[in-house]
């Protein structure tokens, strides 16, 4: 035993919701996908007998391999209780005393060797509803929450517990096989792993929930997992090239996001010699790789705007006009209302803040960014920058009241506070 009492809890729910997806991923290579429902529950049992144990007992040296073996002798035991498997008994006992004396390391896969990866693209057979796929993934292989999953897609909770509950039905109907599908069907289903692995390197970057901005290790696992799909001669596509350079660039400024006190640092703010430039050079590569195909993917463009902000020698010297360009690409291939908001920025930097209210103004199915402090407290440095001090204070205590985590909402406290503050003659 490594650790004990207080770091029990923290470990517990780190190994639940990292390491977890590989769980449910192995455990589901075994039994099959209709058994995903009884998969998902043997590893939270798990992680509840992890916060039992661990707590008195302390963590062991390998939390995860612990984790996983009390899962499989958690699914075993629900197995041999049902009454079509007791009357084959014999016959499974030994296939079961195999698999339990098993590693995931023994397996090996015709297609992808990750067990997390595989499982992935079986979520996205044509026969699940395009709704749920995503939010299946992003449940059962990256730990999301159903608050974080309606977090990414605008909307509530209770739309997403549906989603849900209809995807695992109808995986049981289907009876769907845990396979990845032969080389001509991976592009098909490339879209939505993707898309979904996008997700979870967002929630990683800037968390909707909990008490850090920045979850690295969610970025890490994407960016992990986006790497293997470029490895492979099926799925190595420029779409997918894009995307882990959009991950690396973005990934590689992690570390200058706060100061040494923990406070948020705007873009302009962010100490520049803390990028990692390796990263920034790894991802400047993988977006030539990208340039190779003709077809134009978001991915492509948000990569090049990240490029253009990390290849910037400081902060005045910004292509602004470039990255707005690229935007009007974007919002060409994309009408999600954040895309606009992102773009109202680009539009103040080039044309004034007048400008880019008028952009936030003009945004389609603005009513869904309400909820978004990021619109708000865009809304309140337009205001500030045109000397609109009330204005500006309004828009910020807006902001304050639907941020969700505390770092965020002191970042915007001291933007009220630098309003607010008397003008200096």
């Amino acid at each position: 035993m490594s650790r004990h009492g207080d770091s029990a809890g923290e470990a517990a729910d780190h190994f639940f919701r990292h390491e977890g997806a590989k769980v449910v991923a192995t455990l589901t290579a075994h039994l099959g996908t209709h058994r995903l429902q009884l998969v998902e529950d043997v590893v939270q049992e798990a992680l509840l007998r992890a916060l039992q144990t661990w707590s008195y007992r302390g963590v062991p040296d390998n939390p995860a391999a612990w984790l996983t073996q009390v899962a499989k002798n958690l699914a075993l035991n629900a197995l041999q209780r049902e009454q079509r498997w007791n009357e084959k008994q014999e016959g499974i006992a030994a296939e079961h005393t195999r698999w339990l004396s098993s590693t995931s390391e023994d397996m090996t896969h015709e297609t992808f060797a990750d067990d997390t990866l595989r499982l992935m693209f079986v979520c996205f057979h044509p026969e699940l509803a395009a709704e749920s796929q995503i939010a299946l993934a992003l449940r059962t292989l990256c730990g999301f929450s159903p608050v974080e999953i309606a977090a990414a897609f605008l909307t509530s909770e209770a739309a997403i517990a549906k989603r849900l509950v209809r995807a695992r039905q109808r995986i049981r109907e289907l009876a769907l096989p845990f396979a990845v599908p032969d080389t001509a069907a991976l592009s098909s289903r490339l879209d939505g792993v993707l898309h979904t692995l996008y997700l979870l390197f967002n929630e990683g970057y800037k968390a909707s929930t909990g008490e850090r901005l920045v979850r690295e290790e969610l970025c890490q696992e994407a960016i992990r997992l986006v790497s293997l799909v470029t490895q492979h001669p099926a799925t190595q596509e420029p779409r997918a090239h894009a995307l882990l350079a959009l991950m690396l660039l973005n990934a590689a400024r992690l570390d200058a996001r706060t100061d040494d006190a923990g406070k948020l640092l705007r873009l302009h703010e962010q100490d520049r010699t803390a990028w990692n430039q390796a990263m920034i050079q790894r991802g400047v590569l993988c977006l030539q790789h990208a340039s190779q195909g003709g077809a134009l993917s978001v991915y492509h463009i948000e990569a090049s705007i990240a490029a253009t902000h990390c290849t910037a020698s400081d902060a005045s010297a910004t292509d602004w006009p470039r990255i707005l360009h690229l935007y009007d690409q974007l919002l060409a291939l994309t009408a999600s209302p954040v895309t606009a908001m992102n773009r109202a920025v680009a539009v103040a930097r080039v044309h004034g803040a007048q400008a880019g209210l008028d952009a936030l103004d003009n945004i389609r199915q603005r009513s869904v960014l309400e909820g978004n402090h990021l619109y708000h407290a865009m809304r309140g440095t337009f205001a500030a920058e045109l000397g609109q001090t009330a204005a500006a204070v309004t828009h910020f205590r807006q902001a304050a009241k639907v941020t969700l985590l505390p770092i965020e909402r002191d970042f915007i406290t001291r933007r009220i506070e630098e309003c607010e503050a008397p003008t200096k003659l």
